[in-house]
C-alpha cells in the first residue's frame, strides 16, 4: 500500500509552481537583448545654445547651418566657407525654404550675421536661429 500511495502523490503532481526557473529565463532574455542591442551615439558638432525665457517650437527645416564656438560654419556636418554656402544655396534655392542656425552662444555675433545676411542675399525670407529655453 505505501507503494501505491507514492504513485498518488507523483500522479498530482506538486502543489506549488517553483519560480526559480522562470527567474533564470528572464535574466537570460534581459542579457540577451542588452547584447544584441545597439546603442547609437549620433556624431555631430558640439554647440551649446544661447538661452531665452520665449519659445517658440518649429518644425524640423530642410537645412541646418551650425556655426562652432571657433566660428566655423558647418553644413550638414561639412565645414564650408560663406562663398560655399552662398553658392549651394543659389543651387538649391528652390529647394530650400527656410534656413536653421545653430549657433554656439560663444560664437561672434558678426558671424552669425554673415551667415544670415548670405541667406537674405540669396532670398530666402525664413531665417531661424535656435536657443534653449530657460523656465523663470
Amino acid at each position: 500500500m505505501k507503494f501505491r500511495k507514492y504513485l498518488l502523490k507523483e500522479e498530482f503532481g506538486l502543489k506549488g509552481l517553483d519560480i526559480a526557473p522562470l527567474i533564470d529565463i528572464v535574466f537570460i532574455l534581459i542579457i540577451f537583448f542588452m547584447l544584441t542591442s545597439s546603442f547609437m551615439v549620433q556624431p555631430g558638432i558640439k554647440v551649446e545654445l544661447p538661452q531665452t525665457v520665449t519659445q517658440s517650437i518649429l518644425q524640423p527645416e530642410r537645412l541646418n547651418i551650425i556655426i562652432s564656438s571657433e566660428d566655423v560654419a558647418y553644413l550638414n556636418g561639412r565645414v564650408v566657407t560663406n562663398r560655399e554656402l552662398e553658392d549651394f544655396l543659389n543651387k538649391n534655392k528652390a529647394k530650400v525654404k527656410s534656413v536653421f542656425i545653430k549657433a554656439d552662444r560663444n560664437s561672434s555675433l558678426g558671424r552669425v550675421v554673415e551667415i544670415w545676411d548670405i541667406c537674405r542675399k540669396v532670398g530666402l525670407s525664413y531665417v531661424n536661429i535656435a536657443t534653449t529655453y530657460v523656465r523663470e
